[in-house]
């Protein structure tokens, strides 16, 4: 449960980080645009997918972290196939919304990691 709750914790960071700085994660997501660079993230994604698949069953909201889990796992595999010059029309085509639409996908991601946060917390126990 602590590798997930980590997991949450990154997941609602890159998150914040787009929604108060989209142009932060534009350049990020531009340094990763490389073959290399996007196999290391589709193999981050896979982890991540995998811990989150493996730590649902005790946690608070199992069929969140299932369905994110798989989500994960689907996208690094489709990244790990993805060629390049895939992934920069992605990324261009993300840039170019707008900055209301740029920060959508942030924002929903830092919402999924609050309820990954929220799930993977121990309950308090009343005393």
């Amino acid at each position: 449960m602590v590798l997930a709750l980590a997991v949450g914790l990154f997941i609602g960071m890159v998150g914040l980080v787009g929604v108060v700085a989209p142009h932060v994660l534009e350049t990020v997501s531009r340094y990763t645009l490389s073959p290399v660079r996007l196999s290391v993230a589709a193999v981050l994604r896979i982890l991540i997918g995998v811990v989150l698949l493996r730590s649902a069953s005790a946690s608070r909201a199992p069929l969140a972290l299932r369905t994110f889990g798989a989500v994960a796992i689907t996208a690094g595999i489709a990244f790990l196939f993805m060629p390049t010059d895939v992934a920069k029309r992605i990324v261009d085509w993300w840039v170019g919304q707008g900055p209301v639409l740029m920060r959508l996908w942030p924002a929903i991601a830092l919402v999924a990691g609050i309820v990954v946060v929220w799930a993977t917390i121990p309950e308090r126990r009343a005393t």
